[in-house]
């Protein structure tokens, strides 16, 4: 009896790549210019000035497509080296206004009394948006280690508190502003929106809001 042997199938063809969306975009072109070509009307034949502008245009769109491309790539990056040179903040203390953690130890603040003031007054209040504590404070730029009690002298629970800044002249209000604080940086963060700087008690603000450094 006669065995014929099996053919073998023959291996599968290697995977083509997807195409990029720039090159799946030509392949799209050349096949409508191609259908195009195939179905036009042979008593009136396309003219040959207009397949040069479609081709003209064509290629002005793939080259910015690329342009944007690198681009992008450039800026991320970027956005990589201006992490890794930020990494050194992390342990540092940032100056910010934002909210800041109380512990019981004092907090470092940075008040700025508004132009005309003769009298300021911090506003403290807990993460409820609750008034805790209020207390004068001289009307002077100089740094304030504020020791954080309520208005009886008992030491606040631990949590994260917002300052502001009460300005006055007599009985007048001219100004209520949060009041920037040091806090330790635990982390720095890169995101769409920019570098943020997370702080002592995942207090986050961008890196852009930061006016000194120390530590």
């Amino acid at each position: 009896m006669d065995v014929t042997a099996a053919t073998p199938a023959p291996p599968p063809a290697a995977a083509r790549p997807a195409p990029t969306a720039v090159g799946a975009d030509f392949e799209t072109f050349l096949r409508m210019m191609t259908a195009q070509l195939q179905n036009q009307d042979p008593l009136n034949p396309i003219d040959s000035a207009d397949y040069a502008v479609q081709l003209a245009t064509f290629s002005g769109v793939e080259q910015q497509a690329k342009t944007n491309q690198l681009l992008e790539a450039m800026r991320a990056e970027f956005g990589l080296m201006g992490m890794a040179q930020m990494a050194g903040w992390v342990g540092r203390e940032a100056r910010a206004a934002a909210p800041v953690l109380v512990d019981g130890a004092p907090v470092a603040l940075a008040p700025k009394p508004a132009a005309g003031a003769d009298r300021a007054v911090l506003a403290v209040y807990d993460a409820a948006g609750t008034l805790v504590a209020r207390e004068g404070i001289p009307v002077s730029d100089a740094a304030v280690d504020w020791l954080p009690v309520d208005a009886t002298g008992a030491p606040l629970a631990r949590g994260v508190y917002a300052v502001r800044l009460e300005s006055y002249a007599g009985e007048q209000l001219l100004a209520t502003a949060e009041v920037e604080a040091y806090a330790r940086i635990d982390e720095v963060r890169g995101g769409a929106s920019g570098t943020t700087l997370v702080l002592a008690g995942g207090v986050e603000v961008p890196a852009s809001a930061v006016t000194a450094l120390r530590g």
